[in-house]
């Protein structure tokens, strides 16, 4: 089973308005791609690049003066509100273990997506 394989509906939430949603998201690639970003110890940017979809960006993390926000290419215009980096890193923590959990529940191995 390939992570592109691994799909469910994604919903970037700010509080009730929502960001970006997308059904049929490859959210185990997703949650692979966010676990090495923000393991790497520069912090830039966050781009996802997917062969689901013809550009990266699908899901993006930019910092901004006041904090981490998270937004997608195909919305160009909504963001949601910064946010500090620890509070960015927990949220990424419990979407990756959500997920986690969900792959081992499909009976792939949990691994594929390494743990924060």
């Amino acid at each position: 089973m390939l992570l592109t394989d691994i799909e469910a509906d994604l919903v970037i939430r700010d509080g009730v308005r929502i960001v970006f949603a997308e059904e049929s998201f490859p959210v185990a690639e997703l949650a692979r791609a966010l676990v090495g970003w923000s393991q790497r110890p520069e912090r830039g940017g966050f781009a996802f690049d997917s062969m689901s979809y013809p550009e990266p960006g699908a899901v993006r993390i930019a910092e901004s003066e006041r904090g981490w926000r998270v937004g997608s290419v195909f919305r160009p215009d909504a963001w949601t509100a910064p946010v500090s980096w620890e509070a960015l890193t927990a949220e990424v923590g419990r979407f990756t273990a959500a997920v986690r959990a969900d792959v081992a529940r499909l009976g792939a191995d949990p691994g594929l997506i390494p743990a924060l």
